[in-house]
């Protein structure tokens, strides 16, 4: 196989690649899931758990949620409702569920639908389908006791009661707490306590029993996430990301728990030191419990369209007489900011999914936030990431790039070699063979540097697909949002003008028909990319013109030398 041929093979690989890649994120079910890895020591360690009833249906009934930009008539309500807690601080505009105590609307302040809309902010939560996600929690059902201890406790069907219907983050406050309250029929208080704080997307959920009773009482935590299935979208230039459940524990790491494993199998594994999230391009719910207690994830579903990921604690809350106890854990609503989330728990950082190549990705990633520190825009920060990555491929581009200057010295020779022997394949391959020895060419030696290289092109593509930072982050003139698409498509024509330049510079293949298909490859690049996020066609785009001066020297001035 000649050197054209093979970059041929690459290029339309790398792209198909990238398609494959993306729909398996969307659609491909995971091979083995938690629940069969861990399934026999769930049975081990937590057998009790077997046992605890969390209460999953919900039964419909009128509500007052309203949804931002989806039309009235497209809304379904299927949660019970009660009265609506407003909650203001500078990162979140958030609705609280009496019923429940659920969290069950959040507006991200800070990143609007669309840059020109400010006041319009992206809806990371929201209670009515299609598009549901909510956060919950209570504790089990469990049977009445028969050791006089009580069992009375709130799920999320309960109704707390609230002492305001507003909350504020005021001026030179830095954080601010609400509280709900429900008592049981023999006494025992219970108390959901969020707090916000400023300028974080990390809510403390709290729960305070207070047993006032003259007899113990004891239960299980849970809480979980109740989210509608995403609509798969199909089209040309689309881009999938995975959308689903995710769990972490120190024993199976990162895992992608689907809707389709969720339809499959219900998930039933312990864990000590875990978490459990949803995620979505950019953004991520996620349950952040103590490390040092045990839980048992779930998941449920509930119907074709909704499915429940969740946690229970592994371990009966006894509080005695007169006693009162306070069970935290954190709930992390936001942006997938990489900084913040490997701060909050292990492998949190993991919901940035690169795929296959995150331990070549984070490190690009690292030093692209680095230069944008520098630099203050993630335009020229792509820029200037693309020029140190050709840096550090310079010498195994010149190996590349001299082999195919030679090459194109042999061309005439090989096209006589191909008219001589004509349909003797055979006889053909040997001569030019020969021809490759007598003028010290090695064929292989304008591909094998970029075979090292495509696993960093293909990293460096993740890291800026998956990085919220380039969410409606500008670059220069008409360029307002380097996470959509060129709106004049100015970038994606420059990129394909930059392929077809390359191919003039490289040598002319000997067959013909190869020949055409290397003509056509930049216009099917450039139809490919017309809908790609402009911050991915500037980097092909920034690495063609590189890549053109590059080779343009080593012919011209290195080789001739």
């Amino acid at each position: 196989m000649d050197t054209q041929r093979l970059i041929l093979v690459l290029a339309l690989g790398l792209v198909l690649y990238m398609i494959w890649d993306a729909w398996q994120r969307e659609n491909a079910p995971q091979p083995v899931t938690p629940a069969e890895i861990s399934q026999s020591t769930i049975q081990k360690t937590h057998p009790a758990n077997q046992s605890l009833d969390v209460p999953v249906a919900e039964a419909p009934t009128k509500q007052n949620a309203s949804t931002p930009g989806v039309p009235a008539a497209s809304k379904r309500e299927v949660l019970q409702s009660g009265k609506r807690i407003t909650v203001d601080t500078d990162v979140f505009h958030a609705v609280i569920d009496t019923a429940g105590g659920d969290l069950r609307i959040v507006d991200l302040l800070k990143y609007p639908i669309k840059p020109h809309q400010p006041d319009n902010p992206f809806q990371l939560m929201n209670d009515t389908l299609p598009h549901l996600f909510i956060a919950q929690s209570g504790f089990a059902n469990k049977r009445p006791a028969n050791d006089g201890t009580l069992t009375a406790a709130p799920n999320h069907y309960t109704v707390y009661q609230a002492s305001r219907d507003n909350y504020r983050l005021g001026d030179g406050e830095d954080s601010v707490t609400v509280d709900l309250v429900w008592t049981s029929p023999q006494g025992v208080r219970f108390t959901k306590r969020y707090r916000f704080s400023r300028g974080s997307y990390l809510i403390n959920v709290d729960m305070v029993v207070d047993n006032r009773t003259p007899q113990p009482w004891r239960g299980n935590l849970y809480q979980q996430f109740q989210r509608s299935k995403e609509e798969s979208k199909v089209g040309i230039g689309k881009i999938y990301t995975y959308t689903g459940g995710v769990t972490y524990s120190p024993e199976d790491k990162y895992q992608k728990i689907s809707f389709g494993d969720m339809s499959d199998e219900n998930l039933n594994q312990g864990v000590t030191g875990g978490w459990e999230a949803f995620i979505q391009h950019y953004f991520l719910g996620a349950w952040v419990p103590p490390k040092d207690k045990p839980y048992t994830f779930y998941s449920r579903k509930l119907s074709e369209e909704r499915f429940v990921l969740g946690m229970t604690a592994s371990n009966e809350l006894r509080v005695e007489p007169q006693t009162s106890q306070t069970l935290n854990n954190k709930l992390f609503v936001g942006p997938k900011l990489q900084h913040i989330l490997a701060d909050i728990a292990p492998g949190l950082e993991l919901t940035v999914d690169y795929g296959v190549l995150t331990i070549i990705a984070k490190p690009i990633y690292w030093l692209l936030e680095k230069i944008h520190g520098l630099v203050g825009n993630w335009g020229w920060a792509i820029i200037l990431l693309t020029l140190l990555i050709k840096a550090v491929f310079y010498k195994l581009s010149e190996t590349s790039y001299k082999s195919m200057a030679n090459m194109r010295k042999v061309t005439p020779r090989m096209q006589a070699l191909k008219e001589r022997f004509g349909g003797d394949r055979q006889k053909l391959n040997q001569a030019m063979m020969e021809l490759y020895k007598k003028e010290k060419i090695n064929p292989m030696g304008g591909c094998l540097p970029i075979l090292v290289q495509i696993p960093v092109f293909i990293a460096l593509y993740w890291v800026l697909l998956e990085s919220v930072e380039l969410r409606q982050a500008p670059w220069i003139l008409w360029i307002k949002d380097l996470s959509v698409k060129d709106p004049f498509y100015v970038l994606p024509i420059l990129m394909g003008i930059s392929m077809f330049v390359q191919q003039r510079l490289n040598p002319t293949p000997v067959d013909p028909i190869q020949a055409k298909v290397m003509m056509a490859l930049p216009l099917v690049f450039t139809v490919f990319f017309l809908f790609f996020p402009a911050g991915l066609v500037l980097y092909w785009v920034t690495n063609n013109t590189l890549s053109i001066a590059q080779q343009w020297y080593i012919t011209r001035i290195v080789v001739k030398a």
